[in-house]
């Protein structure tokens, strides 16, 4: 394991941070396409979810001196795009929910290589480990309502 330093702790949280926010920024289109049909509460929770992981990784950033881009990156629009073509073709049923969960699984991977990093201090590991451990909780229970692949 590699060990860290501040700049990369700084680093993984700026990226986790940026995730977050492009995460939630594409469940709330989906939200919006969605007109309340279809998975709209499992987008709606989703968004919450991102919010929610998306302040307290800007409230480390804070901590740390560092300021947190509220904005997101390319794959907010990346994600805008895939929303609203989906919703013209097929619109939010179960058959979306793969998708959904190949993009917290690549969440989870950022996690995960942030938390291969040895010397994070306590807080943060702890911090990155619970937010982590919710997504994949909710990828376990979209695992549940998702169609077989064929």
């Amino acid at each position: 394991m590699p060990a860290s330093t501040a700049a990369d702790m700084l680093d993984h949280l700026k990226s986790l941070h940026t995730g977050a926010v492009d995460a939630r920024n594409g469940y709330e289109e989906a939200i919006e396409d969605a007109k309340g049909q279809g998975l709209t509460p499992l987008f709606t929770k989703m968004t919450g979810l991102h919010q929610k992981h998306a302040d307290e990784l800007a409230a480390a950033l804070h901590g740390a001196g560092q300021p947190a881009d509220d904005d997101g990156a390319f794959m907010s629009a990346v994600h805008r795009t895939f929303i609203n073509i989906r919703a013209l073709f097929g619109g939010f049923n179960q058959t979306i929910l793969p998708a959904l969960i190949d993009g917290e699984t690549r969440n989870v991977a950022a996690y995960n290589k942030a938390l291969d990093e040895t010397g994070l201090p306590a807080d943060i590991r702890a911090l990155l480990t619970r937010q982590r451990d919710a997504l994949l909780a909710a990828m376990h229970s979209m695992r549940t309502q998702a169609p077989p692949r064929c």
